[in-house]
């Protein structure tokens, strides 16, 4: 029986996606975090760092609690989009964020702060505002090293299960991503789709760490 190519298909929406939101985050935090002195930075920091350390399921189950349909986020959200939000694709968007978005936070403020000073200084003495210091003087010379953690956090994003099969289940047709679908064909013994499904998101895995070795290699390039 040939495989059903929806878990694919749906992984790579939901990585995208996810992938993209946090990118937009991590360009603002890690620009608020390299241009701003506030109270509870470090805290904030924090708080973006824990999710690399918390065991899956415990970052699944704070979902449910901040998201599910007797919270007022969640009871905001069906009111909004008519539906609840956990155990669907959209959940599963959510539980792919916050699985990938820290690590290309914590790698694009790196990026940022690796920029030399004198670029941006004198960009400054020239009468350049800090919004265009920032996009057309510190970004563009980060932005390769910005990418590449993109890529990584894409990969992640896709490879994603503890958290997803909290929040979004594991419905197919609706919201089985290849990494519960894996699990779900070892489950069932169907070794055959397992190793059909694993080869793939190993192949797309190896070439987002490939784009992320090449744009990590020109970015060395260009600061040497």
């Amino acid at each position: 029986m040939a495989p059903d190519w929806f878990p694919l298909w749906l992984s790579l929406r939901v990585a995208g996606l996810s992938t993209l939101i946090a990118l937009l985050a991590a360009l603002w935090l890690a620009w608020l975090f390299n241009t701003r002195t506030f109270r509870g930075k470090h805290i904030l920091d924090a708080l973006i760092t824990l999710p690399l350390v918390l065991p899956p399921t415990v970052l699944g189950y704070y979902l449910l609690v901040l998201l599910g349909r007797s919270s007022p986020l969640g009871k905001l959200y069906e009111w909004t989009f008519g539906q609840p939000l956990v155990f669907t694709w959209q959940a599963a968007v959510v539980a792919a964020l916050l699985h990938s978005a820290p690590l290309l936070i914590k790698f694009s403020t790196a990026a940022l702060e690796s920029v030399p000073r004198r670029y941006p200084k004198a960009a400054r003495a020239l009468g350049a505002s800090e919004w265009r210091v920032f996009w057309h003087v510190t970004l563009p010379l980060a932005w390769n090293q910005i990418l590449a953690a993109t890529a990584l956090a894409f990969a992640r994003s896709l490879g994603d299960f503890g958290i997803t099969i909290m929040v979004a289940g594991n419905l197919p047709g609706r919201t089985q991503t290849l990494s519960v679908a894996i699990y779900d064909a070892v489950e069932a013994g169907r070794g055959d789709l397992a190793r059909t499904l694993v080869l793939v998101i190993s192949a797309v895995a190896l070439v987002s760490l490939w784009l992320a070795n090449r744009l990590g290699r020109v970015s060395l390039g260009k600061a040497v």
